[in-house]
């Protein structure tokens, strides 16, 4: 028998080519003449929903994936003016970009930080057995145990074996996810970034640069606990290439959700001041991410920052954290899109149904269809907590990360860990498993001291 291959996720250069050709088609790159030559030579489309394709390409097709790689890097696109990258540029096209905060702006309770660590963790949670599954195997599911619309925790106790077999459960998820398995919360690397964001401003503040949080993964993050497009920058920091080139070297996942799941410790540390929370975002980002990508994490740290107020509601939050996205671009449509979807329609299936059809040419982790979905979650609840996490996750796409944001903000809105559901909080045993640094068993209440800490606040009265 041969000795087991390691087939490496999201690195491989025959795999990475029918990413970035997919990337080329969305942000109006003419690509066709590469296409040609890719599958002339044998080259296949991406895979769907894996990291890799299972087995590798032979060395000269490699070779030629390199290549072309770069070729597409080089090729003109049509969207560039509408979806800057650069952070002045964004403000030039942004004209409601929110003002500096007062120095009285009102910051966050210790309280209300729990709730948003609380929810952020129950929403990763609910949604991680059934990452990566289709629409209608999540569906199914559910239904299977009399848990549609989606209301608690997916369990496999009553599921009917063909459905499994047909929809089997997150292979890595399942054994600590499922609601007869959870026993705190296990690691995610949508609690994973949260954790690192902390460490980047104890260390360095809140003028970090984009080097500061190189240095930190460099020092903190396992290359194991990255994927996607963070997998990627992380490979381009290990062969010496500097950021902001990270994000575009060989990188077809620039625009995919990576970046968004970084973005909250940058919105509760922010209250009140949406701009700076979407500054810190964008010199987080950019490490990783261009365009979409990076618009999608400015807009959910400048919602979170207008939600840690505590003044705002979950429409007026959403509305500030399109202030900070450039109104022509495809994210802040698809979020406009969906939110008027979501106030239209009664029925959330449906609202579902309508944001797949629309965004069908995108990837499965893609940050438009997922930030798009965030939101109409968000709205068509009314920023419920149960409400938000539970839509958010029956959306399918990337599952746990859209019930983490949706659930944080939600979480926050809420004020209180008293405030949330204890069917949401009790399993959870304030406990979070983790690889980074010291945080491994921490309690959640720990996590909102340490953010209480350092959050933005309010000036000494004279």
């Amino acid at each position: 028998m041969p000795p087991p291959t390691l087939r490496l996720t999201w690195v491989q250069p025959e795999d990475l080519v029918g990413h970035e050709l997919a990337q080329a088609a969305q942000d109006g790159r003419d690509a066709s003449e590469v296409a040609a030559r890719w599958h002339a030579a044998g080259g296949t489309r991406a895979p769907s929903r894996a990291g890799a394709s299972p087995s590798p390409a032979a060395p000269s097709l490699r070779a030629l994936a390199d290549d072309l790689l770069d070729e597409l890097a080089d090729l003109p696109g049509e969207l560039a003016h509408a979806e800057p990258t650069d952070l002045a540029e964004i403000k030039s096209l942004c004209p409601d970009w929110p003002a500096p905060a007062s120095p009285r702006a009102g910051a966050p309770s210790r309280a209300g930080l729990e709730a948003a660590w609380l929810g952020r963790a129950a929403g990763c949670l609910l949604g991680k057995p059934v990452e990566k599954l289709p629409l209608r195997g999540i569906r199914d599911l559910a239904r299977a145990t009399g848990n549609w619309p989606l209301r608690t925790w997916f369990t496999a106790r009553g599921v009917p074996p063909a459905l499994t077999a047909a929809y089997p459960w997150n292979r890595r998820s399942a054994p600590t996810s499922l609601a007869e398995n959870i026993d705190g919360m296990p690691e995610d690397d949508d609690l994973n970034y949260p954790l690192l964001n902390l460490l980047l401003l104890q260390r360095y503040g809140r003028d970090f640069t984009t080097a500061d949080v190189a240095r930190l993964w460099l020092d903190e993050l396992p290359a194991g606990r990255t994927f996607t497009a963070e997998r990627v920058a992380y490979r381009n920091l290990l062969s010496g290439i500097e950021p902001p080139e990270t994000a575009r070297r060989r990188n077809p996942f620039r625009e995919w959700i990576g970046a968004l799941i970084r973005a909250d410790v940058h919105g509760w540390t922010n209250p009140g001041d949406p701009a700076a929370a979407a500054d810190q975002a964008h010199r987080d980002a950019v490490l990783t991410h261009t365009a979409s990508g990076v618009h999608a994490a400015m807009f959910t740290a400048a919602v979170i920052a207008e939600a840690a107020t505590a003044t705002s509601d979950v429409h007026a939050c959403l509305r500030t954290g399109l202030t900070v996205v450039p109104p022509a671009s495809r994210l802040a449509g698809a979020v406009r899109h969906a939110i008027g979807l979501a106030r239209a329609t009664a029925d959330f299936d449906t609202v579902v149904d309508e944001l797949h059809a629309t965004h069908s040419a995108y990837h499965w982790v893609h940050a438009i269809p997922n930030t798009a979905l965030i939101a109409a979650a968000l709205t068509h609840a009314d920023g419920d907590f149960s409400g938000s996490i539970c839509r958010a996750v029956s959306g399918g796409w990337d599952t746990d990360s859209n019930g983490a944001t949706a659930g944080s903000v939600a979480g926050l809105l809420a004020g209180d860990p008293a405030a949330l559901p204890y069917r949401w909080t009790s399993p959870l045993k304030n406990r979070l498993a983790t690889s980074i640094a010291d945080f491994d068993g921490t309690g959640f209440d720990q996590l909102a001291r340490t953010t209480h800490l350092l959050t933005r606040r309010e000036a000494p009265r004279p």
